[in-house]
C-alpha cells in the first residue's frame, strides 16, 4: 500500500492571496475567521453552527485561514472543522462538568504557576493562541485578552522557581507561548536557563499545527540557544498532517528540538483505531514522537466529544502490537479534582504467583514468565545520588522503599478514635512499624 502523501491545500476564496502574505504567520494571525459572515465565505455553515456562532459569552472562536482551507467545504462531519468550529452542542451542560476540572488552580502557589508534581511545574505564559479548539481544558481563562499575566505575575513565578529547588523541568503552556513576540518569548527562556536547578524546559504548542508558517529559521535558531529543550505539539487527526506541518518539523528536529504529539480523544473525530493508528504512523513520518492520548477533560463545552474509556482502551488494544512501538502512545485520563495524570492500558498480565507470571500478547497467545528465586535489588541510591525530596507526595513509592507503610485518607484517625480519651492504652509507638521512617539504609542479607 502506497504511503498517504502531505499536500498543501488553500480554500478558494484566498487563491488571490500572494505566497509571501500566505506564509507570513503574522498577516494569518491578522486574518483569522471568527465571524458568521467570514465562516459563509468558506464554508456553508449548518444551523447548528450558526445559532453557536450567534451565541452570547461562547468560547472565543478564531481559525487561522491556513487550518481552515484544510477542512473539507462539504462536509459538515470534517474531522477538523468538528475542533474549531464551534456549535449548539457545546451550550449543553452534563454530569460533572466544571470551570476547572483538572484544579489546576488550586495547585497554583503563585498566579499562572501549577506546581503538581514534584519536580516540574506548568508555567502559564500567554493566554492567547493562533487558534482555539472547542474542547480547551482552560477555556476558563484561554482566549480572553484581559486574564492574561501580568509583567509582575510572570516575576512571581521566576521568583517561585528559584527559590524552589526540587524543580528541574518547566513546561511552558497558556495559551500558546508561541504565538508570544518573539523577544519574550526569548526573555522567558533566558530567564528559566539562568536557575541552575532547571534541566529541562519543555514548551507545549499547536502552533506548528495551526500556524506552521510561524517555526521560521529565525525562530529555531533562537530556540536551540536554550537546550535542552522539548517540543509537544497537539494534532488529533491525519488530515491535519500538511506538507506545511511536515516542513516545520523537519526545520525544529534540524534545530535539534525533539518532537512529541498530545492527542485528545475526540468523538466523532478519532474515536477509531484505523484513524489512531494512520495518525501515530503518520507522525513518526515526520519524525514527531506520539506521546499521551487524553480522555478528554470535564470542562464546560466538550461534553459532546467524550466518550467511554472502554474507547480509548480498546483503541489502545488496536496499537499496541500493531504497529511499531514507538507509534504507540499512552492512554491517560487527567484525574478529576487535580490527580494528575493516570495511565490506563488494556491488562496484559493475566495472573501471578510468588514466582511466576501468565502474561498475553495482542494476538491473545498466553505466555509464562519465570521469575528469578534468589534475586536480591541493588543499593543504585549510594551510587547515583541521593534521592529527591518529595514532601508529601513520594505516594505508592514511599510505601516500596520503606519510608511509611500507610496512606491514609483525609480523617481516618480522628474518624477511628471515635471522640475517645487519650487513655493508658493509647501509645503511638504501638503502631510505628520498626524501621519505618528511622532513615535508616536496609541492608541485605548475604
Amino acid at each position: 500500500m502506497a504511503k498517504r502523501e502531505f499536500i498543501s491545500k488553500r480554500a478558494p476564496i484566498y487563491r488571490d492571496v500572494t505566497d509571501e502574505q500566505w506564509h507570513n504567520w503574522r498577516w494569518q494571525l491578522s486574518n483569522r475567521i471568527n465571524s458568521v459572515e467570514e465562516f459563509e465565505k468558506v464554508l456553508p455553515l449548518t444551523e447548528s453552527e450558526r445559532r453557536a456562532l450567534s451565541a452570547a459569552s461562547l468560547f472565543r472562536v478564531d481559525i487561522t485561514p491556513y487550518f481552515i482551507s484544510l477542512i473539507d467545504p462539504d462536509d459538515p462531519n470534517d474531522p477538523i472543522r468538528k475542533q474549531v468550529v464551534p456549535t449548539a452542542a457545546e451550550m449543553v451542560p452534563f454530569t460533572s462538568m466544571m470551570e476547572d476540572s483538572l484544579a489546576e488552580d488550586r495547585h497554583s502557589p503563585v498566579p499562572g504557576l501549577v506546581h503538581r508534581y514534584p519536580d516540574r511545574v506548568l508555567m502559564l505564559v500567554t493566554t492567547q493562541c493562533a487558534s482555539y479548539c472547542r474542547y480547551c481544558t482552560r477555556s476558563r481563562i484561554v482566549g480572553d485578552p484581559s486574564a492574561t499575566f501580568s509583567r509582575a505575575e510572570f516575576e512571581m513565578q521566576i521568583e517561585y522557581l528559584k527559590r524552589t529547588p526540587q524543580v528541574r523541568d518547566v513546561l511552558l503552556s497558556g495559551g500558546d507561548p508561541l504565538v508570544l513576540a518573539p523577544k519574550i518569548l526569548e526573555e522567558i527562556l533566558s530567564r528559566l536557563r539562568d536557575i541552575e536547578h532547571i534541566e529541562i524546559v519543555r514548551i507545549g504548542s499547536r502552533v506548528p499545527v495551526f500556524l506552521p508558517m510561524r517555526v521560521t529559521d529565525e525562530l529555531c535558531n533562537m530556540l536551540q540557544k536554550y537546550h535542552p529543550l522539548w517540543l509537544k505539539i497537539h494534532v488529533n487527526h491525519p488530515n491535519e498532517i500538511s506538507l506545511e506541518l511536515a516542513q516545520a518539523a523537519d526545520r525544529l528536529t534540524r534545530a535539534g528540538i525533539p518532537l512529541g504529539n498530545q492527542a485528545v480523544l475526540l468523538a466523532g473525530v478519532n474515536d477509531n483505531i484505523h484513524i489512531q493508528r494512520q495518525l501515530v504512523q503518520d507522525l513518526v513520518r515526520i519524525r514527531v514522537r506520539p506521546y499521551y492520548l487524553y480522555q478528554c477533560d470535564l470542562v464546560e463545552g466538550a461534553g459532546h466529544f467524550r466518550t467511554p474509556v472502554g474507547k480509548g482502551i480498546e483503541i489502545m488494544e488496536g496499537l499496541r502490537g500493531h504497529t511499531s512501538g514507538y507509534a504507540v502512545h499512552q492512554y491517560i485520563i487527567d484525574a478529576p479534582g487535580g490527580g494528575g495524570k493516570i495511565p490506563v492500558a488494556p491488562n496484559y498480565v493475566l495472573s501471578m504467583s510468588d514466582h511466576k507470571i501468565i502474561l498475553r500478547n495482542y494476538e491473545g497467545y498466553i505466555t509464562t514468565y519465570e521469575e528469578p528465586v534468589d534475586y536480591l535489588p541493588s543499593h543504585a541510591a549510594k551510587f547515583v545520588g541521593e534521592k529527591r525530596p518529595e514532601p508529601g507526595q513520594s505516594g505508592l513509592t514511599g510505601l516500596l522503599e520503606g519510608d511509611q507503610m500507610f496512606i491514609k485518607p483525609e480523617g481516618f484517625d480522628e474518624l477511628h478514635d471515635r471522640g475517645g480519651i487519650q487513655h493508658r492504652l493509647k501509645d503511638e509507638k504501638k503502631w510505628v512499624p520498626l524501621g519505618i521512617g528511622s532513615g535508616e539504609e536496609k541492608q541485605p542479607t548475604s
